[in-house]
């Protein structure tokens, strides 16, 4: 059975225009325009299988959102291949339109003035959803997600995150066996970040559907992603197993102990991040963690010690900020 999402060497090149400051080069650009190729996407090849959630991560500007436009037909590719449930997205064809969903945080895709309720009227229309089935799936999500008051209230009265409430019902009304989610959770409390993602779990477990998320929420991708694949530059930088992150990329790992009698000399067996007089939090080289647990044990009275993991924030944040593309 072919994979939902298959992604084969896919690129996008954007020609901008290029111009220097002044009213001489603005009358100039007029008559010589001159352009420059941007590569958003460089030769990235990947698939995702039926039924996963997968994690899509980098900083802005590292071509998520240009990929996820090209496998949802917005953008055409400047070479390469993809396909979506069989189809190449950017020729459109009906029958592939009837099957995804994206949803874009920045982007606001009901219409400004109507009422959420038109706007779920307007997709079973579209849609051709049986009445019974939009019936059902309206009352079902606007349950879940508390959003009852608000779905006759006109969307350009909604916050942000309100307005990413009724987003996400739109979108699954359909349902679609495979989901773009870029930036889901945006402008939503905390607890209402964990009804969603809860919400989107059980779509997937119900559905079957396959889902591609991006989000600058680590959490999200935690709660609901088990593989990720790092996007930088345009390029792919790391693709597996979410807990595999880590250990390609962070080469320390923390070490957490309370003691009575805490060592005065810390910093000779790692960075010490956080000390107290009766607590300890130290960062270890990743070969050197069992000698270093060892010793405490044997230097100090331990009342707890723990040995963590890099938080996944910190670990990305270090593959971006140093730049570690061929690590």
């Amino acid at each position: 059975m072919e994979s939902p999402v298959l992604v084969d060497g896919l690129t996008k090149t954007f020609k901008v225009p290029v111009r220097e400051t002044g009213l001489r080069q603005s009358i100039r650009s007029l008559f010589n325009r001159e352009f420059q190729d941007v590569e958003a996407v460089k030769d990235i090849t990947f698939e995702l299988v039926s039924g996963e959630i997968v994690g899509f991560l980098g900083p802005n500007g590292a071509g998520k959102t240009t990929t996820i436009k090209m496998l949802t037909g917005l953008l055409f590719p400047s070479d390469g291949d993809g396909r979506v449930l069989g189809h190449r997205p950017w020729k459109r064809d009906k029958e592939l339109l009837r099957r995804i969903s994206l949803v874009m945080g920045q982007r606001n895709n009901l219409a400004w003035d109507l009422p959420a309720v038109d706007s779920f009227a307007l997709n079973k229309a579209i849609y051709g959803i049986p009445t019974p089935d939009f019936e059902t799936r309206v009352a079902d999500y606007v349950s879940t997600l508390d959003v009852g008051e608000l779905v006759t209230k006109p969307i350009r009265n909604l916050s942000l995150g309100e307005r990413m409430k009724m987003e996400i019902v739109a979108a699954l009304l359909h349902g679609p066996e495979v989901l773009f989610l870029d930036e889901p959770t945006i402008g939503l409390d905390v607890s209402m970040q964990r009804r969603l993602r809860r919400f989107i779990l059980d779509y997937k477990k119900e559905h079957g559907a396959t889902v591609l998320l991006t989000s600058h929420y680590m959490a999200d991708v935690l709660a609901m992603a088990e593989r990720v694949i790092v996007i930088d530059h345009g390029a792919i930088l790391y693709d597996g197993r979410l807990a595999g992150l880590s250990e390609k990329f962070s080469t320390h790992k923390t070490v957490r102990v309370e003691a009575t009698d805490l060592p005065a000399d810390l910093g000779r067996l790692g960075r010490v991040v956080e000390r107290t007089p009766a607590r300890a939090t130290i960062e270890v080289e990743r070969d050197r963690v069992s000698a270093v647990a060892s010793h405490l044990l044997g230097a100090a009275t331990v009342t707890d010690l723990s040995i963590e993991e890099v938080p996944l924030e910190d670990v990305i944040d270090r593959v971006f900020s140093d730049g570690t593309l061929s690590s």
